[in-house]
């Protein structure tokens, strides 16, 4: 049985990069490239909020704590919304809680909807189905 982390502690956050890692060059390059700076709010952990971001500009998305100095977008939302969009794979729990008012996006927004329309890779859903597996 594989180790369950809290979603977006460190330990999570490694285990989930070295699961891509592992899979590095199976998926297809992402068809929108962007880089986002994320503002979690509502963290059940540390002081409450976890900065992150997701650059995919290198051809594969990469996810880790900390801030990019140039980001296209910067997107706030809660931890529950987050969880639903990144580990649950929920892209309505996105949409809903953005049309309840629950994300705030500065930036570029057609970046954050060119990423909703993307078909899915066959390779990128194992990734995701293993960073599930290991989310509590």
């Amino acid at each position: 049985l594989m180790p369950k982390y809290k979603f977006l502690t460190e330990e999570w956050v490694a285990e989930a990069k070295a699961i891509r890692e592992r899979h590095a060059g199976e998926a297809s390059p992402p068809a929108h490239t962007m880089k986002m700076n994320q503002i979690i709010t509502d963290v059940p952990f540390g002081d409450g909020t976890v900065h992150s971001h997701i650059d995919s500009t290198g051809g594969e998305m990469k996810m880790d704590l900390g801030h990019l100095d140039d980001p296209e977008l910067t997107v706030t939302l809660d931890y529950e919304t987050a969880k639903a969009i990144l580990v649950d794979g929920n892209p309505q729990a996105g949409m809903q809680a953005f049309m309840a008012g629950k994300i705030k996006v500065e930036g570029d927004m057609t970046k954050l909807m060119a990423l909703q329309s993307g078909v899915v890779d066959p390779a990128a859903l194992k990734v995701a189905e293993e960073i599930k597996a290991i989310t509590e």
